[in-house]
């Protein structure tokens, strides 16, 4: 009894002589805050963080207490971390040279290779990327080994694909009939609503966040059409509902028509690409809340390489050329017709870390500035089911944000040179605002 009431004794004066002291806050002084939802800009604001949250937003610039740290970007406009929807971080598109890669590199090589385009997207701003599908689930170790600190990179959602026989994503495709019997295909091939079924769970068992389909040809896959219909209806709708049964979304990969109409019908969350797009497409899409994720970045890439001798496959040459252009114009319509858009690069197709392009061209399409910002942030937020703690700067909210020199409602282009990214409370860059954009 007498030991027990010593310690607290002791106890008691040292709390006494040594009296809590508050955490130390990060303070940021913002010229301009963008927060993600209203559709104007505050300006002189300071946000408050503590740890990897935001505890306060407050007009003017607070000043700070013991041991606080304060960040100046007085000159600049902060808005929450950007957020790309559609990404294959694991890869590069390197022209023809590029489809041999799987014959010479390890998937260690090009795991530690895709540590650098990691590095280069969160140095964009971007702090949040969905990653649509990569061979050998390298995109799955990407985002467990950026969750755990071990590579700086985004927070990643990553998809596990699945693909018909001969469709975009058989890596088999293009390739002689001995190799096509010997190598196994990058990403699950099913066919018939069974199959897909056992597709999807496996995908569930690898540790996929959502399901990335190919409901139409692609691009850059050796196959001849980059249009056609790649699902039936009753495969759609096996993946779709086998998905939501185990509490994950399908991303539909689509350029043609008909592939892309029977997606939206079977329930898909969101339309990638959707170069063919129509009236009846928009109207369904509205009609069940489909999110479109555009990429022009990839189109634009795509019809510039078209141009070059030599540089595609001959086989993906005339695609390139006929689907890359139209992508911008699409995204423009379906943006007057009001479907639900998020940001989206395919960064992958084009370089890593050239993913701000993507706003000059969505405005270049007709989107007002903000709403791009938007569609970036608070858009792409609930695409992920993440509304709750990403896409806005709201107290409470992670304290992912970064900062560009200027006001990038009156030049975009602003968008593109990213000098500030902080991603959950810990700052990642900070550069003078005059500062050239670098590559890291």
């Amino acid at each position: 009894m007498l030991r027990s009431l010593l310690l607290t004794l002791a106890s008691t004066i040292l709390l006494a002589a040594f009296p809590a002291v508050a955490s130390a806050r990060t303070l940021i002084h913002a010229g301009r805050l963008i927060d993600g939802r209203a559709d104007s800009a505050r300006t002189q604001v300071t946000v408050i963080v503590d740890g990897e949250r935001i505890i306060g937003i407050a007009d003017g610039y607070t000043a700070p207490g013991p041991g606080d740290t304060v960040i100046d970007l007085r000159s600049a406009t902060l808005m929450p971390g950007l957020m790309d929807m559609h990404v294959h971080v694991t890869g590069e598109q390197s022209g023809q040279a590029g489809y041999a890669e799987g014959f010479y590199l390890e998937p260690a090589d090009l795991a530690l290779r895709a540590t650098m385009y990691a590095r280069r997207t969160l140095m964009a701003g971007f702090t949040t990327i969905r990653d649509c599908g990569a061979g050998k689930k390298l995109n799955l170790a990407m985002r467990d080994a950026i969750a755990k600190g071990w590579i700086v990179g985004p927070r990643i959602f990553a998809a596990g694909s699945v693909t018909t026989t001969g469709g975009h994503g058989d890596g088999t495709n293009g390739l002689i009939a001995d190799l096509q019997e010997r190598l196994a295909p990058s990403v699950l091939l099913a066919n018939g609503p069974d199959e897909m079924r056992a597709a999807v769970r496996q995908r569930y068992k690898d540790g996929a966040d959502f399901i990335k389909i190919a409901a139409t040809g692609g691009v850059l896959s050796l196959a001849r059409s980059g249009q056609a219909p790649l699902f039936t209806e009753e495969e759609l709708k096996a993946v779709v509902q086998t998905a939501r049964d185990y509490g994950m979304t399908v991303a539909a990969h689509a350029h043609g028509t008909e592939g892309m109409l029977r997606a939206v019908r079977a329930g898909v969350h969101s339309i990638e690409h959707g170069t063919y797009m129509t009236d009846e497409i928009f109207a369904a899409m509205k009609e069940r809340g489909t999110w479109y994720v555009p990429t022009i970045s990839a189109g634009r890439f795509v019809a510039e390489k078209a141009r070059i001798d030599g540089y595609f496959p001959a086989v993906v040459r005339p695609k390139a050329a006929a689907i890359g252009p139209q992508i911008q114009d699409t995204f423009g319509r379906a943006y007057k017709a009001g479907v639900k858009i998020a940001f989206g690069t395919d960064q992958g197709v084009a370089p890593h870390g050239d993913n701000g392009k993507e706003f000059i061209y969505m405005t270049e399409a007709g989107m007002p500035a903000m709403e791009t910002i938007k569609a970036a942030t608070s858009s792409a937020a609930q695409v992920i089911g993440m509304e709750a703690d990403l896409g806005t700067v709201e107290n409470g909210k992670i304290a992912d944000l970064v900062a560009v020199p200027g006001d990038p409602l009156a030049d975009i282009t602003a968008m593109t040179r990213v000098h500030f990214v902080m991603k959950g409370g810990v700052v990642q860059k900070h550069e003078t605002a005059a500062a050239a954009p670098t590559r890291r």
